[in-house]
């Protein structure tokens, strides 16, 4: 080993004494830590709700700046894989990412065999506890309602506003949309939780929906979405738009989701007729 050099049996490098540090090429040294500590997570030496070292214990661990080792959580916590809670430090997130079960959350053989919302009852079959904000209000529909909805923009539509909380965290924004003459007598438009859930509700109307049309976009969130959901830098969302068809093909629904990137996997079965 070359003069000067000491060698770091924690580290993937020599510690040069006279502060160079030898890297690979090509590879940013903060990613160089978040990998350590993320094979530390995935092996459980770093079990879930565990602190991660100090931001001054990975500096003199790794002999690097405090900006690098604040690259390398920033990168951990955009995985979902670590949360940081101010004064505190860092932990090892006790959850894995929520599952969306995108292609059953408006199934009708579902709906038939539970009473409660879909959100929530994935969640309770998932281990984990869901909570719901409501707000209901009556708005103008701008183009990007009125165009999927198949109305003229400036229409009147009933919007359900729910942030929905997982375990006591915000973790999702879902927004329903409704022809106002739709549903204008209904519980749609009252501002309270609809335990069947809206779809039993327009089943019962006579609009049951019997086609979905989806569309899926991944994007930065709004600085509301951020701040709404607690969302930290450099973390993507996934916005999900469905459309719901009744059986003469009319748009009778439209639900807007966005699911922050830590949190969610979302899945699809697929026909394969």
């Amino acid at each position: 080993m070359p003069d000067g050099v000491k060698s770091c049996p924690t580290c993937w490098y020599d510690v040069d004494m006279s502060s160079t540090v030898r890297r690979s090429p090509g590879q940013a040294l903060y990613r160089r830590i978040a990998e350590q500590l993320r094979e530390a997570i995935y092996r459980g030496e770093l079990a879930p709700g565990e602190r991660l070292p100090s931001e001054q214990e990975l500096m003199d661990r790794h002999d690097v700046s405090r900006n690098t080792v604040r690259l390398a959580l920033a990168a951990l916590t955009s995985e979902g894989l670590i949360a940081s809670s101010q004064g505190r430090g860092s932990f090892v997130r006790e959850h894995a990412p929520l599952r969306f079960l995108a292609s059953q959350t408006d199934s009708r053989q579902r709906r038939a065999r539970s009473t409660r919302d879909a959100f929530m009852s994935d969640v309770t079959e998932q281990g984990r506890v869901g909570g719901l904000h409501i707000e209901v209000a009556i708005v103008r529909a701008d183009a990007t309602i009125a165009a999927p909805l198949e109305l003229d923009e400036g229409s009147s539509v009933v919007v359900r506003r729910r942030v929905q909380s997982v375990d006591d965290e915000p973790y999702a924004t879902a927004d329903t949309y409704f022809p106002l003459e739709l549903v204008k007598d209904s519980p749609i438009t009252d501002p309270d939780d609809i335990p069947q859930g809206a779809n039993k509700v327009l089943d019962d109307l006579g609009h049951a929906q019997v086609r979905f049309h989806d569309e899926i976009t991944t994007r930065m969130p709004t600085a509301d979405e951020a701040r709404k959901l607690r969302i930290g830098p450099g973390t993507p969302v996934a916005s999900l738009a469905r459309v719901g068809y009744d059986t003469d093909d009319v748009p009778v629904r439209l639900f807007i989701t966005v699911l922050p990137g830590d949190r969610y996997t979302v899945v699809y079965d697929v026909a394969g007729d």
